[in-house]
C-alpha cells in the first residue's frame, strides 16, 4: 500500500464528507493505493455515524472511535499503530489542510529520501492572538530541539516514512513535538514543505491559549528525557555536588572569619548569628537532596525493562567459514 492518511477528529461531522471526497479525488488522480483512517476522539456530534456512511461507499475508509475524548496525541498514536502504508500522512479534519499537498509529500519521502516532512503554513488565516504565540513557541522549539529548519512544529499536515511512526510513541500532548520525538529515535532527515492554509469552513477550533503553557512544559520534559532520561545522575548529581560544595565552602569561610576576628581582637559574633551560615546550610541540604534524587533515578533506570533497548537501523552478518 502506498499511503495511509490518518485524520484525528473531534466533532467534525460537517467537514468529513467533503474531506473524504477530496482525498479520494487526489488518490485516484495520482494512482495511489491508500487507506483513510479516521480516529474519532470521542465526538458527540454524530461524526462516527458519518464515518460509517463513508466506509460503506469507500472501502479505503477505516475508523476507530474512542469512548471519550482523550486528545490528539492518543488519536495519532492509535492511527500510527494501525497504519500500513509505505508513507503515512496526517492531517486535520477541519479542511484547513489541503489534500492536494499529498503527492508532493509522498515524493519527498519516497524520492528525496526524507524520514519526516512537516508542513509550514507560511500564510495563515488565524487571528494575531494565535499567530504571535505560535511564532514564539516555534522559535523556542527550534532552539531546544536543534531542528533549525522547521518553522511550524505543530502543523497537522505531516508525512512520515512508515518506519518512523512504528518507532515513536506519541502520548500526552506530545503531538506538537513529533519531529523532536523522531529525532530522538534516530530519524534525523527531517524536511519542510510550504503548504496552503485554508480558513476554517465548519465548526470552531478545539484548542485554547492554555496549549502554549502546556507546550512549553512538554518541551522541557522532552529535553530532559532526551538528554538525561537514561542517566539522571549526570544532571542531579552534578547540580547536587556543586550546591553542596559551594555551601560547604561558605560554612568554612564563615567559621574562618570568626576565628580570624577572635585572634585579631576584633568584634565578632556567633556563627549562628550570620545569615550566610543558614544560606550555606540550606545549599548543603538541597545539594544532598538533589544528589539523592539522581541516585534514586539511577536505581529506577537500572530496573527499567527497556534500559537496554536500542533501535537498530541495519545489521551486517558474516558467514563463519568453519560452518560451511
Amino acid at each position: 500500500m502506498d499511503i495511509s492518511v490518518i485524520v484525528p477528529l473531534y466533532n467534525e461531522a460537517e467537514s468529513l464528507p467533503e474531506l473524504e471526497a477530496w482525498i479520494a479525488r487526489v488518490m485516484e488522480a495520482n494512482g495511489f493505493s491508500y487507506e483513510l483512517l479516521f480516529i474519532d476522539d470521542g465526538s458527540t456530534d454524530g461524526s462516527w455515524s458519518v464515518i460509517n456512511s463513508l466506509a460503506e461507499s469507500n472501502p479505503a475508509v477505516k475508523g476507530v472511535s474512542f469512548r471519550r475524548n482523550y486528545g490528539k496525541s492518543p488519536a495519532l498514536n492509535t492511527g500510527f499503530r494501525r497504519a500500513q502504508g509505505d508513507v503515512v500522512i496526517t492531517m486535520d479534519a477541519d479542511l484547513q489542510d489541503s489534500p492536494d499537498e499529498i503527492p508532493d509529500l509522498y515524493r519527498m519521502i519516497m524520492v528525496d529520501g526524507y524520514d519526516l516532512v512537516s508542513g509550514w503554513k507560511q500564510k495563515r488565516y488565524d487571528p494575531l492572538s494565535k499567530t504571535i504565540p505560535t511564532k514564539l513557541f516555534n522559535a523556542t522549539a527550534r532552539r531546544v530541539s536543534g531542528i533549525h529548519n522547521l518553522h511550524d512544529f505543530n502543523c497537522g499536515l505531516k508525512a512520515y516514512r512508515r518506519e518512523v511512526v512504528k518507532h515513536i510513541e506519541v502520548y500526552g500532548d506530545m503531538h506538537r513535538y513529533i519531529p523532536y520525538l523522531a529525532k530522538n529515535a534516530g530519524f534525523t532527515k527531517i524536511g519542510e514543505k510550504i503548504v496552503h492554509h485554508q480558513a476554517r469552513k465548519y465548526g470552531k477550533t478545539k484548542f485554547g491559549l492554555d496549549r502554549f503553557i502546556n507546550g512549553y512544559l512538554d518541551l522541557g520534559t522532552l529535553w530532559f528525557t532526551g538528554k538525561f532520561g537514561v542517566k539522571p545522575m549526570h544532571l542531579f548529581g552534578l547540580l547536587g555536588s556543586l550546591m553542596f560544595f559551594i555551601g560547604f565552602v561558605a560554612v568554612i569561610v564563615v567559621g574562618a572569619m570568626k576565628l580570624y576576628n577572635m585572634h585579631s581582637g576584633h568584634a565578632y559574633s556567633l556563627v549562628t548569628d550570620s545569615p550566610y551560615f543558614y544560606l550555606a546550610l540550606t545549599m548543603m541540604v538541597l545539594g544532598t537532596q538533589l544528589f539523592l534524587a539522581g541516585f534514586i533515578g539511577e536505581l529506577v533506570v537500572r530496573n527499567a525493562p527497556g534500559r537496554n533497548h536500542y533501535e537498530i537501523a541495519t545489521e551486517l552478518r558474516t558467514t563463519d567459514p568453519s560452518q560451511s
